[in-house]
């Protein structure tokens, strides 16, 4: 006789899981464009995409028959071997972008950290073991792993956790005078986010990414965009970068890329890559063709010009429905960011209550997020449906009034 298993709920986190997380109380146990259903058959409009992450939203068909069509085949042969979606995958990703060459793994912090060794090799190789500087900034978020938290600009993530790297300078985002300032020929690289997720949901400037790019050309240094959530046509640009008209050395890219399944990749030039070696840098599951081939489909998706353009019509009915919000409550002293990621910083006696938003929001069946203590942070699908917009924009004003009221 077959032992069922025992039903899980919110207390079997507490009990089994560690406790770096604090999920909420509800589990998601069903998704379908951009709702979801918890156990309980509760449903929930999406405006949070799992972080930037379910970029067709849930379950979308294409992904679904590119995901099981490959697990009938291939499941995983490690870099010892490499397999067809990874080589088509890639060869995708360099003929959409800048890239001539791709490495693959399985999250931002991964791709964040080949990013940030592969530029201290490279200037090594060229230029001597003194170029190891590696210029980030302020508020800045690029993992989890113990270099690239140290890169990211936030303490509150590094405390505990020394001896920390070493040969890494954190300057004021958008302060090209600091920069311009600071960085020198012992600078080996500069890493920025073309928008600040975790960091409020802050855009760079085009005048402080061009100026970024010249200094990098000036002393030899090579210029990083992170563009873990920024990326895979979030701003309405398959990438941040091809909106601001200025081309990265080497980026980053993982969330969306997936649309939910985990994949990463770093892209840069056969220049800059030829610093990787073989047997240089290395991971066991990146490239695996479960992986390789969602992502495939997410960009032939993605990458149409009219999904495109709708990223950016989205975006317009987005910010009408927060702005009218905001005549009424006046909670937001600032309502930012670019296609569908998009930052509503708290006015003045409510600011350090995003939290509570998003439990609010939670009540009135809408998933949101946070990017620090005084934003709110929306990510959702891109191509999520207009009616959808209006009923989540709904529920989000009835969340608001009850934080105000």
């Amino acid at each position: 006789m077959m032992i069922r298993p025992a039903p899980v709920t919110r207390q079997t986190f507490d009990e089994v899981m560690v406790p770096n997380y604090a999920p909420a109380a509800v589990i998601p146990v069903r998704g379908e464009g951009s709702r979801v259903w918890d156990q309980q058959g509760r449903e929930y409009i999406d405006f949070a995409g799992g972080i930037a992450v379910t970029c067709l939203g849930h379950a979308h068909p294409r992904l679904i028959e590119a995901l099981t069509e490959q697990a009938g085949k291939l499941w995983h042969v490690s870099n010892v071997l490499t397999n067809e979606p990874a080589l088509r995958l890639g060869r995708r990703l360099c003929e959409l972008t800048f890239a001539e060459k791709v490495f693959f793994a399985n999250s931002g912090a991964e791709a964040n950290e080949a990013a940030l060794k592969l530029a201290r090799k490279y200037a090594t190789d060229h230029y001597g073991s003194d170029k190891r500087e590696i210029i980030a900034f302020t508020q800045s978020f690029h993992g989890r792993t113990l270099f690239t938290v140290t890169v990211g600009g936030q303490p509150k993530y590094t405390q505990g956790f020394e001896p920390l790297p070493g040969g890494i300078t954190h300057l004021p985002f958008n302060d090209l005078e600091a920069l311009a300032e600071h960085i020198s020929e012992r600078t080996c690289a500069v890493i920025l986010e073309p928008i600040q997720g975790e960091g409020g949901v802050k855009p760079a400037s085009p005048a402080f990414v061009q100026g970024a790019r010249e200094l990098c050309d000036c002393y030899r240094a090579l210029l990083i965009f992170d563009e873990v959530q920024s990326g895979v046509g979030r701003t309405g640009h398959l990438y941040a970068y091809q909106g601001l008209g200025v081309t990265p050395d080497i980026l980053t890219s993982a969330k969306g890329l997936g649309g939910g399944f985990p994949v990463s990749a770093m892209l840069t030039t056969t220049a800059i890559a030829n610093s990787f070696g073989v047997g240089s840098h290395g991971t066991t599951y990146g490239g695996n063709p479960l992986a390789c081939v969602v992502a495939e489909a997410v960009l032939e998706i993605v990458s149409d010009p009219e999904v495109l353009a709708g990223v950016s019509q989205k975006h317009q009915s987005l910010m009408r429905g927060l702005e009218e919000i905001n005549e009424r409550d006046e909670a937001f002293t600032d309502i930012r960011g670019q296609g569908l990621l998009l930052g509503c910083e708290l006015n003045g006696p409510w600011r350090g209550r995003a939290g509570d938003f998003v439990k609010l929001a939670l009540q009135q069946g809408l998933l949101t997020l946070t990017a620090g203590p005084d934003v709110i942070r929306l990510a959702p699908s891109l191509i999520i449906a207009d009616e959808m917009i209006a009923e989540g924009l709904g529920r989000f004003d009835h969340a608001m009034a009850r934080l105000t009221g």
